[in-house]
């Protein structure tokens, strides 16, 4: 099957966590959600107990809808590919029981049992897997997620838009899960990772930043509000679609005209009408032989599921971009 992301693209367009234990009133936790309180810390670092969550937790997703956990998820079926990497990173392999069809990291998710798309994946085959916990992504239409709790199903939706949500949603799954250390640790890596980006940029002046397009499709780019449009700012470079907002079709003869210095777009793309691929549509376009980033071979593929899913990876994905657009200063 040809690589693509046509299944994000209408939901992207048209679209643009948090418990409480018991009756006890909830309290703020990462990412909007309410936390249930937690074992106070003992004066000794070496005999303090792992942090533990207290059921029944009521959290608030996304949608701003409450999901009740009346303890650790056992059987979760993940319709969403970033989420299924975050469940993965946490250690709750043997409890993911399905993931869409579209779920390929790591290595074992592709032996899990399937259940549709991520925009509107099957509904019997997610009750055939009897799940108590069923996490949606950013792609799941609002619909496919009401019937799904209508079944009495505790869905929790995610929609991440900036990179502190992907972090939040890290933590958020961890309390739910019952792996809170484990979440901290993957997400102190990947503050790590932005960290090791900034450090690098710091010192490029604003005149001195690089312009950049970044296609993640054929003929659709991203402006402000998104978190592939933070990636660019955080690699300390201008994205020249950011007097946008959201997702967009490109407009070729303005982003000409914009003479981007570094091209970036999601490799192994073909288009399904053409057969082209991405990187030849990129470099065939009337007049885009004459932009700077082309004329000086300044156009990278990036790796697409790294770049595109709001999972544990996207700072792998940030370093990669830092890296092609300021290789002197990213190693």
């Amino acid at each position: 099957m040809k690589r693509s992301l046509r299944f994000m693209i209408p939901l992207l367009v048209a679209a643009s966590i948090a418990g409480c234990a018991g009756n006890d009133n909830s309290q703020p936790a990462p990412g909007g959600q309410t936390s249930a309180p937690q074992t106070a810390p003992q004066e000794n670092a070496a005999t303090q107990p792992a942090k533990q969550t207290t059921y029944p937790l009521t959290v608030k997703d996304a949608t701003g809808k409450e999901v009740t956990f009346a303890k650790a998820p056992e059987r979760i079926v993940s319709t969403s590919p970033a989420e299924t990497e975050i469940l993965f990173a946490l250690g709750l392999e043997d409890r993911i029981v399905a993931v869409s069809d579209y779920d390929d990291y790591p290595e074992a998710a592709k032996a899990k049992p399937k259940i549709g798309g991520v925009v509107k994946p099957n509904e019997e085959a997610i009750l055939a897997q009897t799940p108590d916990m069923v996490v949606g992504g950013i792609s799941m239409e609002k619909p496919v997620a009401d019937k799904l709790k209508s079944l009495g199903m505790p869905v929790y939706i995610t929609h991440p838009t900036k990179m502190d949500d992907i972090l939040n949603n890290v933590l958020a799954m961890g309390v739910i899960t019952n792996k809170q250390e484990q979440a901290e640790k993957v997400v102190a890596q990947m503050k790590k990772d932005i960290a090791y980006v900034q450090e690098a940029v710091k010192h490029v002046k604003p005149e001195e930043k690089k312009k950049v397009y970044l296609e993640f499709s054929p003929g659709w780019t991203v402006g402000k509000g998104e978190f592939m449009d933070e990636l660019i700012t955080l690699a300390g470079a201008t994205n020249i679609a950011s007097d946008t907002v959201g997702w967009n079709p490109i407009s070729e003869e303005k982003i000409l005209q914009n003479d981007p210095d570094v091209i970036l777009y999601a490799s192994g793309i073909t288009d399904e009408k053409t057969g082209v691929k991405l990187e030849d549509m990129i470099a065939k376009r009337n007049g885009w032989d004459k932009m700077k980033a082309i004329r000086e071979k300044q156009i990278f593929g990036m790796d697409q599921n790294i770049l595109s899913r709001p999972g544990p990876r996207i700072t792998q994905g940030l370093i990669e971009v830092a890296k092609a657009i300021y290789p002197d200063l990213v190693k």
